[in-house]
């Protein structure tokens, strides 16, 4: 039987090389995980599922105290530098269906640099898996991560500014995802002050889409 109490949160990282996946992860679950690291090519080689400490008193539903635990799954930069399309998807999808086949992922996030421009759809983007693996009803389980968004601040904008700015592809895409997004700011507060404010809005997504799931068989 299941505790009505305790809930737990599968999401899933999707992004280009070097676009901070893993360390998003790793704040996510507030721990080291993922490895993590700048380097002039993919790093993430490998599929991993990273599990948090219990979180108690985070949230409420139906009046009871939850206690939460997040489960994230990091990826494979896509397109990558070593392994070609064909592997990486199929590890993807091996992945998702091994980890969240039954109990589902309550979000994808897209996790994207502020400071790079989303530019025009290509096959090889990580939207294109995305969409590919999730099927049709993606856009439902879609949010983008907005990595170095300190970057925005520094260029003189605020956030909205900044989206009023941002391409057509991305605004395109935003309107597609009823404008799931989040910013996650470097230098701005403290890791576990970003790691909440970040969650917090993952968790409002998933209300907002009735604690539904995407199973992979």
């Amino acid at each position: 039987m299941m505790d009505s109490s305790k809930m737990t949160i599968n999401l899933a990282l999707f992004g280009m090389t070097q676009s901070g996946k893993s360390s998003a992860g790793n704040i996510l679950l507030g721990s080291t995980d993922f490895h993590s690291s700048f380097a002039p090519c993919s790093v993430t080689k490998d599929c991993s599922l990273g599990r948090s400490c219990h979180l108690r008193g985070f949230m409420r539903r139906g009046g009871q105290e939850i206690t939460l635990q997040i489960r994230v799954l990091d990826t494979p930069g896509y397109p990558h530098s070593k392994l070609s399309e064909k592997h990486v998807k199929q590890e993807v999808r091996e992945a998702l269906a091994h980890h969240f086949g039954q109990e589902g992922l309550h979000l994808a996030l897209l996790v994207q640099r502020a400071d790079v421009p989303l530019c025009g759809q290509e096959e090889s983007s990580p939207v294109q898996m995305i969409q590919e693996l999730l099927g049709h009803a993606w856009k439902n389980y879609t949010a983008i991560l907005f990595t170095h968004a300190e970057k925005i601040e520094e260029a003189g904008f605020n956030e909205d500014e900044y989206l009023h700015e941002a391409s057509d592809t991305l605004l395109t895409l935003l309107n597609s995802i009823q404008h799931r997004y989040i910013f996650q700011y470097k230098n701005r507060s403290s890791l576990n002050e970003q790691r909440l404010k970040i969650l917090e809005r993952i968790i409002e997504f998933i209300k907002e889409n009735c604690y539904q799931v995407i199973t992979f068989k």
